[in-house]
């Protein structure tokens, strides 16, 4: 194995690959602080493609944070580190562990072809958080590969044996014989403390050890305790094995006492993994001694490029033309036509904006002219975010990223990913083909922003940069949804968390000069009349010359919810002059917008104009809109004004075991639970009704409660009255100007 490293260590060059055979593009998985980043340079050491202190030549490390993540102290964003193995080209997309960052997630895995999940031993069954069983389902609904790799096996607490019988249980609940352990833990001498660390593994195919106490990996024969260690798992291995293998008659040759040799069961193996039917789990420690090779790390580069799908063995999504019909699926040939897709979009301070691009057919070449076409990922009727364009744009760098290195690449063939410059209208999403035919990639799935975020800018130099940096910050993060509310005038950040919140405002200020300050979110209130009022408005004014004389008589009565304004005349006798009544109407939709009790529009009532008095000189459209006005506003003074608030259905799905705590948490916020259903295994949907100022924070309330395993959605349903005592407390600040 020593070889490999060598070879594949020619570390300060970009890794060029001719045929998509030699490639493997895996996406890392698991929850934050389950080991991935450090996974990561395990791997990149045991390649060889940083040194023995994890860095590459220019002293940057494969795993170097950006700005924002220095500050956040977690990863928030996909990050490409490409590897080398045994001429294989291994794209490694880590991925950030923290909820509020899925949609980073949600593009690994769109540019990958196989998963790679990331536990801990440290942590037993709590160390697989329910959003990594929510990934492990999506993956298996499109049958993405899937193997699993324990970590922190150094730790005091680790427990292997554990962990693996958890990840059995929990992943392979369908089929337990599914997921099973290839090696098992090799322990070293007890320490002072009594804990005995991993030192080797063992491997049940095989039946050999590999030592890695010198910090390197070095193979010998088992000794009996040993062996009989091996001897007692390896039968359940080899039958997990042989029922997903192609050839039917090994399972009855096998029980039928036939010693089946290592070299069938390995290639059985690779199939069944490379399928997504089998899902070995396998383990990785950190080096020891100063050695190059981390524990497992050499297992685990050869299970990915033995075991692991090629791009060929990975459909791609279908696509369209620009206009929607449908075109036959795309093969990844690097000589058939571009089809290329923006799964990442950064800036650079130095470069500008650079596009992660997975290639799924053709080749993609420097200077040459691609047609870019966007739909967006947000939902129907959030196109604004993301626009329906289409443009040519002339390719700029093509390079393959390592640490804050960006190494050229000459081209990027169908199979494999790459770094983009300079794409300046391409946005996360969008299709890159050729500009002669151009082409549309299904989109994929991405979470809706349930989190609001008012903002407004800090100073004026930061509100003539605000629109240009927030349309860069959407442009990027799919993720992320921008309103400009018509009813509450705010500027509202639709987020995924309050993470991802702060992530958002550091880049605003950070990478665009934007200083914005959170506000209070608004939601949008109404007023509406509680019974039936009259005023009388007076606007009667002498100054020299011609003065301001306008007297009018209104009656109002409540309507049907959704009735809007409506203004009816019942004016006789001339008492108002014809060219007038418009003026009276024009005054009370006015104050109707700004509101008659606490500065919210006015809905739903019926306002008659049945007198008035007027002035041959004096009276004026000006003077009847004031006197419009203020008889609203007089109609509202003697009347009961009811504040109505917007309330949302909302559909909140989760595990079976937290159905109570969602319940009783619903009930805490004036929500009504209007029914129930189960869905799928061990899950179930909640329908209730709720008040949307009672859900403002929910997206983070929800994780908490249900332990990081519910989704929600919420839709507007209609406006109702909100209860008297929280009614008079709004009245109240808006009085004080709060």
């Amino acid at each position: 194995m020593g070889d490999k490293a060598q070879q594949a260590g020619a570390a300060g060059r970009a890794l060029t690959v001719d045929r998509p055979t030699s490639i493997r593009n895996v996406v890392l998985v698991g929850h934050s602080g389950a080991g991935k980043t450090t996974l990561v340079e395990a791997l990149a050491l045991t390649s060889g493609a940083v040194n023995r202190a994890g860095r590459v030549e220019d002293g940057t490390s494969v795993s170097d944070y950006d700005e924002t993540e220095h500050r956040q102290q977690r990863s928030v964003q996909l990050s490409l580190v490409p590897v080398e193995w045994d001429g294989i080209k291994i794209n490694i997309l880590d991925t950030p562990g923290y909820a509020d960052f899925v949609g980073e997630l949600r593009a690994g895995l769109r540019a990958a072809d196989a998963a790679l999940f990331v536990v801990s031993a440290a942590e037993g069954a709590d160390g697989l958080a329910g959003a990594t069983r929510t990934v492990w389902d999506e993956c298996e609904a499109v049958g993405m590969p899937r193997a699993i790799v324990v970590t922190h096996l150094e730790a005091s607490r680790a427990d292997y044996a554990q962990m693996a019988t958890v990840c059995g249980e929990l992943f392979g609940a369908d089929d337990p014989d599914a997921v099973l352990p290839l090696y098992l833990p090799l322990y070293g001498p007890p320490g002072p403390d009594g804990h005995r660390p991993v030192a080797g593994l063992l491997g049940l195919l095989s039946q050999r050890v590999y030592d890695y106490t010198s910090g390197s990996r070095v193979e010998r024969d088992p000794d009996a305790a040993e062996l009989a260690v091996i001897t007692q798992a390896r039968s359940r291995l080899i039958e997990g094995i042989i029922a997903e293998s192609e050839d039917e008659t090994l399972m009855d040759r096998y029980l039928g006492g036939e010693d089946v040799d290592v070299t069938t069961l390995v290639d059985d193996l690779e199939r069944a993994v490379a399928r997504g039917t089998f899902h070995p789990v396998l383990m990785a420690a950190p080096t020891t001694n100063g050695g190059r090779q981390g524990l497992g790390t050499v297992e685990l580069l050869e299970l990915i490029t033995g075991g692991f799908p090629t791009p060929l063995e990975h459909p791609a999504p279908a696509v369209t033309t620009p206009a929607g019909a449908a075109r036959p699926a795309v093969d990844c040939d690097p000589d058939g036509p571009l089809v290329a897709e923006v799964v990442k979009t950064s800036s650079d301070p130095y470069v500008g904006r650079v596009s992660l691009v997975r290639v799924f057919s053709g080749t993609l070449r420097p200077d040459e002219t691609v047609h870019v076409s966007g739909h967006g990922l947000t939902d129907p009727g959030h196109e604004e975010q993301h626009d329906l364009h289409e443009a040519d744009e002339r390719v700029g760098t093509l390079s393959a990223p390592f640490g804050k290195q960006q190494r050229p690449l000459g081209r990027v063939i169908a199979g494999d990913i790459a770094c983009v410059a300079k794409l300046t209208r391409a946005e996360t999403g969008d299709t890159l083909s050729a500009k002669d035919s151009p082409l549309l990639m299904e989109p994929w799935s991405m979470p809706d922003p349930l989190l609001p975020v008012a903002i407004e800018a800090h100073s004026k130099a930061d509100e003539d940069k605000l629109g240009q940096g927030l349309a860069r910050l959407v442009a990027e993060d799919p993720t992320m949804r921008l309103e400009q509310n018509p009813h509450t005038h705010q500027i509202v950040l639709w987020c995924l968390g309050e993470a991802h919140r702060d992530v958002a405002l550091e880049r605003l200020r950070t990478r665009y000069g934007v200083q914005v300050d959170p506000v209070p979110h608004k939601v949008s209130l109404r007023e509406t009349f509680g019974a039936p009022a009259a005023g009388r408005g007076r606007h009667v004014k002498q100054s020299g010359g011609h003065g301001q004389y306008a007297i009018c008589e209104i009656d109002v009565e409540p309507l049907p919810p959704g009735s809007g304004i409506e203004f009816v005349d019942k004016v006789v006798g001339g008492s108002v002059p014809r060219q007038f009544i418009p003026s009276v109407e024009k005054g009370v939709r006015t104050q109707a917008a700004k509101g008659v009790a606490a500065g919210y529009p006015l809905v739903d009532v019926r306002i008659t104009l049945r007198d008035g008095k007027a002035h041959s000189v004096d009276s004026s459209d000006a003077a009847f809109q004031t006197a419009g006005a203020l008889a609203l506003r007089e109609a509202a003074a003697e009347a009961r004004i009811h504040l109505l608030e917007p309330v949302a259905e909302l559909t909140v799905m989760i595990p079976d075991g937290h159905v109570g705590p969602v319940m009783s948490d619903l009930a805490g916020r004036r929500g009504r639970v209007i029914g129930t259903e189960q869905v799928g295994s061990g899950r179930t949907l909640v329908r209730a009704e709720i008040p949307e100022i009672e859900i403002d924070r929910y997206a983070v309330d929800l994780r908490s409660v249900s332990h990081g395993t519910g989704r929600f959605s919420r839709t507007y349903l209609r406006h109702e009255p909100m209860p008297p005592q929280l009614a008079d407390k709004i009245r109240e600040q808006a009085e004080k100007g709060t």
